[in-house]
């Protein structure tokens, strides 16, 4: 089961490995197989694979030095030197820095900040000023005062939004040379086994409901491949294992953590960005599955996936591990998008439509005070502000955003429900009963609940009273009791899960008498 322990993601620079070794490269380059087989992924192309020209392009057509996004067309293979060194056949791989300057480039580009600051004008001429000249007359060498509203000050300002992006502290990491990241499968060679044994040391200490054994085998077998977070020398920090289908466009996410101590600069979101560059670069992957325990879950939507599975069940069921407890997910990747570039793509993309919505609209400019106040503040009639009685504000409008959401018990109930959901024993109740599976369950069971099916329920306001929801909670044990045997373990983790239940509505005093009331069936 893949398990995130971690808040955020790295990056890393690479060292090519002797031997087989691939670099992927996300600097501005052609794909030219070079000695030691290192290929570089081109990213500065203006047009996308599939034909026309990109998102980023559309949007923003004066923002041309920065690198748009592109990458392999779906269904397409990749150029015939990534594909034949495939890292099963090839052993371990190095993926390299996209900060990193191409070596075989004797200049290399400079960063995008100092491309920007050579292209402003310079105003240090040094001209005097005669004696008979005025203080105000203006210098020839001046340029004249860009207004707000001017496209060059615009221009200007979405350029340093881009250039203020707070970089996380991985990214920062990966570019001095701090980590790297490394594609190793088990080719027998003594680096590979190395890494591979961290990874197994960081699986095994972060999953500890996950047997050594088990976590071990999958590691060192050779159809699965990782993706580790190396620092210098041969430390692994974190990674993820996965095994890809061939011919079936996806791979399984088999384990994901990040070291305790290395949880707070950003691994766990950049290695997942590596690691979806990597497959679209180097295979026809374009799926990736995973069953997720409750605290994997809220990571892996962060990285993009749902527990919607849109793939058809005979493409995968059956090749994938199954997990009792997890919670299957997918994660369908854009062919167009390089993942390790998005939040500079998605801050550009911003810069654009806040120009946009400047052409049209006022309301990033600010006024001056009403003139009522200037003998003192005190109250008056906001509709006599002409900015306000233009933007079409009502005093229904203000009363409708300050009324409240939700039910005056939503926070407790919601507080309640995922202390349900996240306890060790919620695993037969988190998702409703699959007739497929269970074909005779809805024949005995007229009115089904589960814990999922509540919390929509209470997201859209339909409990207005805790004991109404706990009635529901209540069903979904009655249920389970009435199908199941006292002596399987669907009815054990139901009596124990209500028994929890009640302990935590007794903390509440006033709720505490709903438990006489509505009666608990755990035994």
């Amino acid at each position: 089961m893949a398990r995130s322990t971690s808040s955020g993601a790295s990056s890393a620079s690479s060292t090519s490995s002797t031997g087989s070794t691939v670099a992927v490269r996300s600097s501005p380059s052609k794909v030219q197989p070079t000695r030691g087989r290192r290929i570089g992924l081109r990213t500065g192309t203006r047009s996308s694979p599939l034909g026309g020209a990109t998102a980023l392009e559309v949007l923003s057509p004066e923002l041309d030095d920065l690198p748009l996004l592109s990458s392999f067309p779906p269904g397409s293979s990749p150029p015939a030197d990534i594909s034949s060194t495939s890292p099963s056949s090839r052993g371990t791989l190095s993926f390299a820095s996209p900060f990193e300057p191409e070596r075989s480039s004797p200049t290399p580009s400079p960063p995008i900040e100092t491309a920007r600051k050579s292209k402003r004008p310079s105003n240090r001429s040094t001209v005097k000023r005669k004696a008979d000249e005025s203080l105000d007359a203006a210098s020839p060498s001046k340029r004249p005062k860009q207004t707000d509203d001017s496209p060059e000050n615009a221009r200007q300002v979405s350029k340093a939004s881009i250039g203020q992006l707070q970089e996380k502290p991985a990214v920062i990491e990966e570019r001095n040379g701090e980590i790297e990241f490394r594609v190793v499968n088990n080719d027998g060679s003594r680096e590979s086994i190395i890494i591979l044994t961290g990874l197994k040391c960081i699986f095994q200490k972060q999953l500890p409901k996950m047997p050594k054994d088990y976590i071990a085998r999958l590691v060192y077998d050779r159809t699965h491949l990782s993706m580790a977070i190396v620092k210098k020398p041969l430390e692994v920090v974190g990674g993820i294992t996965y095994r890809p289908f061939k011919g079936r466009q996806f791979a399984e996410i088999v384990f994901c953590a990040i070291s305790s101590d290395q949880q707070v600069k950003g691994y766990g979101a950049h290695l997942m960005s590596h690691l979806k560059d990597y497959v679209k670069a180097t295979s026809d992957v374009m799926h990736f599955l995973t069953y997720a325990d409750n605290y994997a879950i809220g990571y892996f939507k962060k990285q993009g996936f749902t527990k919607e599975i849109t793939l058809s069940k005979p493409r995968w069921m059956g090749y994938i591990k199954d997990y009792e407890g997890g919670t299957i997910m997918q994660c369908s990747m854009v062919p167009k998008i390089r993942y390790l570039e998005s939040q500079r793509m998605l801050t550009k993309q911003k810069c654009c439509v806040d120009k946009k919505i400047k052409a049209i609209s006022n309301s990033y400019k600010v006024h001056p005070p009403p003139s009522q106040w200037k003998n003192g503040v005190h109250p008056i009639d906001p509709l006599t502000i002409p900015a306000i009685k233009a933007s079409g504000w009502s005093p229904s409008m203000d009363e409708l955003a300050r009324a409240p959401r939700h039910g005056p018990n939503y926070n407790q109930l919601l507080h309640l429900l995922n202390s349900l959901q996240n306890n060790s024993n919620a695993w037969p109740f988190i998702q409703p009963v699959n007739k497929d599976e269970v074909q005779d369950y809805y024949d005995v069971i007229t009115n089904p609940m589960d814990l999922s099916t509540m919390e929509e329920k209470l997201e859209k306001d339909q409990y207005e009273t805790a004991e109404e929801f706990l009635r529901d909670a209540k069903l979904v044990f009655d249920n389970c009791r009435k199908y199941n045997s006292e002596s399987t373990p669907y009815a054990k983790a139901a009596n124990r899960l209500e028994k929890f239940m009640w302990g935590r509505v007794r903390e509440v005093p006033e709720w505490a008498h709903l438990e006489a009331e509505l009666g608990s069936g755990a035994k």
